[in-house]
């Protein structure tokens, strides 16, 4: 049995000093010294021998377990010094190299377009307003020169908060959601004095949802009230916008059309920036793109705002800012601006 044991700590000294790393040390430990490893066996068997036998061998079984034991505490120690150092070595930072740029979150499109436009239009004098997005139905249509009986007043096309009916006085005036920016050009034309030329982005709402149209969208409205503004001013405004914001080549154009705040009113289109009026799906065919809807301030507009008209007049324009933003960067798809892809919003990182 003597030399079974001088066998084994000859085997497991080379075992230990072969060993490279903390795990195959341990294994070793847990072979030779562990509850189930050699020496434990050899010890179960003790008990055959006789007292003097015995008395030797167990001698020489505690030399050999406590000598293993110190090769093994001595080998653990070099051994976790060694991966320390490996380890420090590896996440070791060389502070004079430049830090490393690292990618975050980028500002949404509609935030983009909409930084966009207060720049364009500050340059040439305009100032930022906002409102509130639930609004008093008198500022959403009735300042505006939007009669009771117009269609946009219907329940399928406005989100309503309440019906309206004052309790005490029985006034009829809804809280609504607001259909869209124009509000602010009553608000502010009632509490600042001309001349005036300001621009209010912002999100709107209207019952409505397909491929081309969202319940909730953002425009930016435009007026300026001044003395003598002609449609001329109106028309070098846009312009000087969609050479801006589409291109130095873009060209535009008004179209007589109908709106309620504006006489005359005029849709106003762009040459389509994509195919420079070649025709493509985006202009369908056409060359040109519609933007929005522009006009001179409607005289009951003036009036609703305390305004003194004709010595002051003005224009106005409006257009969606998820619509332009589909043109300049060819987006196919209004959903996108809602979906939080993060495909789609990392397209547009500065």
């Amino acid at each position: 049995m003597l030399d079974r044991i001088n066998g084994l700590f000859e085997e497991a000294k080379l075992a230990i000093a072969k060993a490279t790393t903390s795990e195959s040390l341990y294994e070793v430990k847990v072979r030779y010294l562990g509850k189930q490893g050699s020496f434990s066996g050899i010890l179960k068997e003790m008990g055959k021998l006789t007292p003097d036998d015995r008395k030797t061998i167990g001698k020489r079984a505690n030399e050999v377990r406590d000598e293993l034991e110190s090769l093994y505490l001595s080998k653990e120690s070099g051994l976790k010094r060694s991966e320390l150092n490996s380890r420090l070595e590896k996440e070791r930072l060389d502070i004079t190299l430049p830090g490393e740029k690292r990618m975050v979150g980028s500002d949404h499109l509609v935030v983009r377009v909409t930084r966009e436009l207060c720049e364009i239009f500050g340059r040439i004098g305009f100032s930022v307003r906002l409102g509130p997005h639930i609004e008093k139905d008198f500022f959403n249509f009735d300042a505006l020169n939007i009669g009771p009986d117009h269609a946009s007043r219907d329940m399928q096309d406005t989100f309503y908060i309440d019906d309206g009916v004052e309790r005490k006085t029985g006034e009829f005036s809804p809280w609504i959601l607001r259909t869209h920016t124009s509000p602010v050009q009553i608000r502010s034309m009632m509490t600042e004095k001309p001349p005036l030329r300001i621009m209010s982005p912002g999100g709107v709402y209207r019952s409505d949802s397909d491929v081309s149209h969202s319940p909730h969208f953002h425009q930016v409205e435009g007026f300026v009230v001044d003395e003598n503004v002609s449609m001329a001013d109106l028309k070098g405004t846009l312009g000087f916008f969609a050479r801006e914001f589409f291109g130095s080549e873009v060209k535009v154009r008004l179209r007589p059309s109908f709106f309620p705040f504006v006489e005359p009113g005029a849709e106003f289109d762009a040459s389509c920036p994509l195919c420079k009026q070649k025709g493509c799906s985006m202009c369908k065919g056409s060359g040109w793109i519609e933007i929005g809807g522009s006009g001179m301030i409607h005289p009951n507009v003036f009036k609703s705002a305390g305004i003194e008209y004709p010595k002051y007049n003005g224009f106005a324009f409006g257009m969606g800012i998820e619509r332009i933003a589909i043109v300049k960067y060819g987006v196919t798809h209004i959903g996108a601006f809602t979906e939080n892809d993060t495909r789609f919003l990392e397209q547009f990182r500065s």
